[in-house]
């Protein structure tokens, strides 16, 4: 929110000294203890905040991908469609280039905070899961989707947002599609574990299509949209940095977005694959590439035509710069 003036500041002179009476600035050596007690505080909280992200990890087995060469690989070309998702959204962003350090930074930043949503999803499914399919179903949309796309978000906020290369809106889908792609990368790890260890070997056909009535659904294709759905939130953070008045309404619309796509697909896509098996004759695995297919599609084109919309605003705006700035030399030129 942008900041407001103080009735003593706006009658007063520009003039008048009101230090700590209605004006603040560091001058005196408690305003530096002040300042350095604060900045402390909040460097720590944000340090304690990715600590506590990685021993969660390390309780849950999150590094098998790095310790485990088949679980490595497997976790590396699962995580491949998502990666060229993202790598499309980085490429069509027509501002400056996002320096290589804060992609990687964001990247680490969602495989850490992911395991905030392992933890809270484990601990509230049970409840929703007492209420059969009803329960799965609102479990998607009260819990999943509303946990999973904020701690993606938060990977943004903790680190690249507070960056002075975050300097365009269209920056905010960039961040959030790399740390939808860390998310998507540890929780296919994740998933790729625990099946390797209930059937000691690896089941690439049917079986990793999904439990339950299609609560799961196979990881690497589930990667891309995290990617979708993050970098659509991470939009709505960038446009919210750029309008500090309405900041915090902009980042909700944003997440409330990201969040019903997500359970959406999560609540939809064993119904949907196996209405396209029944329709098409498709074996199961089939139709569920085409049922991911579909949605991903659809929801990849919201995507697309806004950072197209951006993209578009932002070379009409450069031209008329460009044309003004040309108008004012040829006049400057014809009247020398």
């Amino acid at each position: 929110m942008s900041d407001r003036v103080d009735p003593v500041q706006s009658a007063s002179d520009d003039g008048v000294d009101l230090y700590d009476v209605s004006t603040w600035e560091e001058r005196t050596s408690l305003d530096g203890l002040a300042v350095a007690i604060y900045r402390l505080i909040v460097g720590t909280a944000r340090v304690g905040v990715v600590l506590l992200a990685f021993l969660i990890l390390l309780a849950i087995g999150g590094l098998a991908a790095l310790t485990d060469p088949q679980i490595g690989v497997l976790t590396l070309l699962s995580a491949i469609p998502a990666l060229g998702l993202a790598a499309y959204v980085w490429y069509s962003d027509v501002t400056t280039s996002e320096p290589l350090s804060l992609l990687v930074a964001t990247f680490l930043l969602g495989v850490l905070t992911a395991n905030f949503a392992a933890v809270l999803n484990s601990v509230a499914q049970p409840t929703f899961q007492a209420l059969g399919f009803l329960g799965s179903v609102a479990f998607f949309f009260v819990v999943v989707g509303p946990v999973e796309e904020s701690v993606k978000l938060l990977a943004v906020r903790l680190h690249a947002y507070r960056r002075d290369e975050f300097d365009a809106v269209v920056d905010g889908a960039v961040y959030g599609a790399m740390a939808g792609l860390g998310f998507a990368t540890i929780e296919n790890s994740l998933f790729i574990t625990r099946n390797i260890g209930m059937t000691g070997e690896i089941d690439l056909g049917l079986g990793l299509i999904g439990m339950g009535g299609g609560i799961t659904a196979i990881r690497a294709l589930a990667g891309p949209g995290h990617v979708i759905y993050s970098a659509i939130a991470g939009y709505y953070l960038g446009l919210a940095k750029f309008n500090r008045a309405h900041a915090g309404p902009i980042v909700i619309k944003g997440l409330i977005i990201a969040s019903l796509i997500h359970a959406t697909y999560n609540s939809t896509v064993g119904i949907g694959s196996g209405i396209i098996a029944a329709v098409t004759g498709l074996p199961g695995l089939a139709a569920f590439f085409a049922y991911v297919i579909l949605f991903d599609g659809i929801f990849g084109l919201f995507l697309i035509r806004k950072i197209k919309r951006y993209r578009d605003a932002y070379r009409r705006a450069h031209t008329a710069d460009t044309s003004h700035e040309e108008t004012l030399q040829s006049e400057r030129t014809e009247f020398e």
